[in-house]
């Protein structure tokens, strides 16, 4: 299904971009720690989110301090 953008108001636009960011945050999160729970390393997970492994360290690193090696 496919909405134009001017088919919407403004406000239940932006309303839903912020639920598509938060969800897409999440799901990032939750393959991130699957991710190094199956031994990835900084760099691949950095590789296959188009980042740098220092960009994706700094974002998730310090959430999953204990769990890593």
């Amino acid at each position: 299904m496919q909405i134009a953008a001017d088919a919407l108001d403004p406000n239940d636009g932006f309303r839903a971009v912020l639920a598509l960011r938060a969800l897409a945050d999440q799901l990032e999160s939750e393959l991130v720690v699957q991710a190094v729970g199956a031994d990835w390393t900084w760099a691949q997970i950095g590789e296959a989110l188009n980042v740098s492994r220092q960009a994706v360290q700094k974002k998730h690193g310090p959430r999953l301090d204990g769990r890593t090696s």
